[in-house]
């Protein structure tokens, strides 16, 4: 296992360690650190309709649902042209991809970890409509402090104004304020906002959360 270290990222004017004592908010991306579907638990088929979800960018469809300025009908035609199959097919795989949405054990024990030790936790998520209200009524969920998701601001990540959004919505301080994110981007852009952040390895949530519990007992 790599040296937990190597996945804590700081702005480029900090060169040495800082002490976890300083961190009080810790802010998480939803899809892939908090929530996932287990791969498992479907055919081959349904998990390669949904594969962009694993490109370095979301198709442009995808992102302005995520924005909130596309709606959940035109996504499912969108859908539907993507992958070259009919509207009815896209649409009860769409429909069936919110409902299997579940949370990461791994996460979850972390977050309840944190929650239980004082510290502040809030979500910061590209994220559409119907998603987010799905998640929003997960047991998990009730553990976060506030929010802030990218179809209510109708801004994605990495846009800094999404970051800026948070920081002036709750009063925090990006110095005391902990970014973990799938997408290295993402966390690139806190970074550069003055937060800290940690790439979580969405293909090993286990090995991710181990770090994070070591670097909260430091």
């Amino acid at each position: 296992m790599k040296n937990w270290r190597e996945g804590l990222q700081f702005p480029s004017k900090i060169r040495k360690f800082v002490a976890m004592e300083r961190i009080k908010n810790v802010v998480f991306d939803l899809g892939g650190v908090v929530f996932a579907r287990d791969p498992r638990k479907f055919e081959p088929e349904f998990i390669k309709f949904f594969s962009y979800i694993l490109l370095p960018k979301m198709p442009e469809f995808w992102e302005e649902y995520d924005r909130g300025v596309v709606t959940y009908d035109e996504v499912i035609e969108s859908l539907a042209q993507y992958n070259n199959c009919d509207r009815e097919f896209a649409a009860s795989n769409l429909h069936r991809s919110i409902i299997t949405q579940e949370a990461i054990p791994a996460t979850k024990a972390l977050i309840e970890s944190l929650k239980a030790a004082g510290y502040n936790l809030y979500v910061l998520s590209n994220m559409s409509k119907e998603f987010i209200e799905f998640l929003r009524e997960q047991e998990v969920y009730q553990n976060f402090d506030g929010e802030v998701v990218s179809c209510e601001e109708h801004v994605v990540k990495p846009d800094s104004v999404i970051y800026r959004t948070l920081i002036a919505r709750y009063e925090l301080d990006p110095a005391e304020t902990l970014f973990i994110d799938d997408r290295k981007e993402n966390v690139e852009a806190a970074v550069a906002e003055g937060w800290h952040g940690y790439h979580f390895n969405a293909c090993n949530p286990e090995e991710s959360c181990v770090e994070l519990h070591k670097m909260f007992k430091r």
